[in-house]
């Protein structure tokens, strides 16, 4: 699979822009040494392919898995996971 990256750094067929093979270099615009500005070019790269990760299976059981939320994710738990009461004030 192939696609188009941009880029404005001068790099040679055969070598690597974004982690993809360059197949194919196109000069969109000229560097100018004049003006110290760069060029821009087209690459057109080999993308590697992507690997799959198989999907996990469904697990057959009676009772829904609690799982750790991660470190820092922030996420309230619910009065079923504190296993606390929760009491409401009457109002005023």
């Amino acid at each position: 699979m192939t696609r188009t990256v941009r880029s404005r750094f001068d790099h040679e067929v055969g070598g690597t822009v974004e982690g993809c093979t360059i197949l194919e270099k196109r000069t969109v615009i000229p560097p100018d040494p004049v003006e110290k500005r760069r060029g821009i070019y087209d690459y057109l790269v080999e993308v590697p392919p992507v690997a799959m990760k198989p999907e996990p299976r469904a697990e057959k059981t009676s009772a829904p898995r609690k799982t750790v939320p991660e470190r820092g994710s922030f996420v309230r738990s619910t009065p079923d996971e504190r296993g606390v009461v929760v009491r409401r004030l009457p109002s005023r």
